[in-house]
């Protein structure tokens, strides 16, 4: 049961965290409405007394939140706000006028008021300027939320102070909630149109997005922690009929500069971002994050965002920067159990194990001596019972069977018998001499000397 509560609530911190990351990471959708943070739109609202004062405040060039150039005029677009009213549903919408002919809707409050008195609110983003179901809501509707002092809020309510030295607000105390729900409420729609504005109001040279963004990332710390995003309406009939009906208003202009990328390319500086951070430095010194350095920024200008922890200590998750992500250690153990040094380059423990370590010439590595792991507790078991020895019988000798000695043969002597002596047929007898018939000679000198053959021939018998 406790590990399952451990876990619960690291999954809950996680959650947590990443949530609280998520606002930083989408304000750069590559979409008109990155030049509107739709987060100090809402903490304006909740500020305001009226909406009237809230329209003026919406578009001062001081209050650094309406950056919006949708008709590409290098001015900044005047914002106006109309309220629509049905029974205890107000449709509060901000629009701004593109042409003489054509408006276009930047984002819609729902503020709903219930039988028994608790009010829904959620701030709705146009789909052509943030994309589909962009929604933000307060972080409770109608519970108690404890917030910190604004540093940004100059306004004169009072606010009752609480035993932990914060604020509890509740949505319903909003001075502009309590304004649009009074009996003698004068329903508010803005009396200005194209070129025809109040005369308090001077146009500026829109900034650069990253100036804006490196203004509003000293926010951040506030507007997660009061506000939050929300997945779905609270009232799925009304956005149907938000949709479906006539307060929606498209500008035919605003989509063919979307389409060709124009509201993409337009506030592009990476470096102006510091010079906005300086500026909310300046202004608010005392703010909790006037020392938090700005994130680095990809080669597309998105800025890059470090999650935080997942519960494991020691942990981080890169972000699209491709950050390295540093070695893990676990409590109660050393490189995850395993001693040894990290690995150059790799943020990796090294594993030496004994007798697989491949010595490193020049380098003298002390001798690790790896701990030893708890063995099994010693389970006593009963001994067998030896089994009984069986004495098999000794066989008796078998009988020795006496064989007769076989009687010898007598010797029988044969003759010598001598037998002829075969003749090789090859052998030939040798032929008989040939007698020669005695030649007289006819000179004195054959009868003195004889021939060697003949003389041969005589001496054979």
């Amino acid at each position: 049961m406790k590990n399952l509560l451990l876990i619960v609530l690291s999954a809950l911190m996680f959650w947590t965290g990443n949530r609280a990351f998520a606002q930083a990471e989408e304000e750069k959708l590559d979409l008109p409405g990155d030049n509107l943070n739709l987060y100090a739109v809402l903490k304006l609202f909740q500020e305001s007394e009226t909406l009237e004062g809230f329209e003026r405040k919406l578009n001062e060039e001081d209050s650094e939140i309406n950056n919006l150039d949708l008709d590409g005029d290098n001015q900044t677009d005047y914002i106006r706000v109309e309220d629509n009213v049905e029974g205890n549903l107000h449709t509060i919408s901000l629009k701004v006028a593109v042409s003489e002919r054509e408006d276009q809707d930047v984002a819609a409050f729902y503020v709903e008021k219930k039988e028994d008195g608790e009010i829904w609110i959620q701030l709705v983003g146009d789909e052509d300027l943030y994309g589909k179901d962009y929604i933000i809501e307060p972080n409770s509707q109608s519970g108690t939320v404890t917030e910190t002092p604004n540093p940004g809020y100059s306004g004169n309510r009072e606010v009752q102070p609480a035993t932990t030295q914060q604020n509890v607000v509740y949505v319903s105390s909003w001075p502009v909630i309590q304004f649009i729900f009074v009996p003698r409420y004068v329903i508010w729609r803005s009396p200005w149109r194209w070129h025809y504005y109040p005369s308090y109001w001077r146009p500026w040279r829109p900034r650069y997005w990253h100036y804006y963004y490196g203004y509003h990332y000293h926010w951040h710390y506030y507007y997660n922690g009061h506000f939050r995003r929300w997945p779905s309406y609270r009232n799925p009939v009304w956005h149907t009929h938000y949709y479906g009906g006539n307060f929606r208003s498209r500008s035919v202009i605003v989509r063919t500069r979307s389409t060709r990328g124009d509201y993409r390319a337009t506030y592009s500086r990476p470096s102006s971002a510091r010079q906005g951070s300086a500026l909310f430095v300046k202004r608010y010194p005392k703010a909790p994050t006037t020392r938090d350095r700005l994130p680095s920024f990809d080669k597309t200008g998105r800025p890059v965002i470090t999650r935080p922890s997942t519960g494991r200590p020691g942990t981080t998750r890169p972000g699209n920067g491709g950050t390295t992500r540093p070695s893990v250690e676990r409590p109660g153990s050393e490189n995850n159990g395993r001693p040894g040094t990290s690995r150059p380059g790799t943020g990796r423990p090294e594993v030496t194990r004994p007798g697989t370590s491949r010595p490193n010439p020049g380098v003298t590595r002390p001798d690790i001596e790896r701990p030893t792991r708890p063995g099994n507790p010693d389970v006593s078991r009963p001994t067998p019972t030896p089994r009984p020895e069986v004495t098999r019988p000794t066989p008796s000798p078998r009988p020795e069977v006496t064989r007769p000695t076989p009687t010898p043969r007598p010797e029988t002597s044969r003759p010598n018998i001598e037998r002829p002596t075969r003749q090789t047929p090859n052998a030939r007898p040798a032929p008989a001499p040939r007698q020669e018939t005695p030649r007289p000679s006819t000179t004195p000198s054959s009868r003195q000397q004889s021939s060697p053959r003949s003389s041969r021939e005589t001496e054979r018998p």
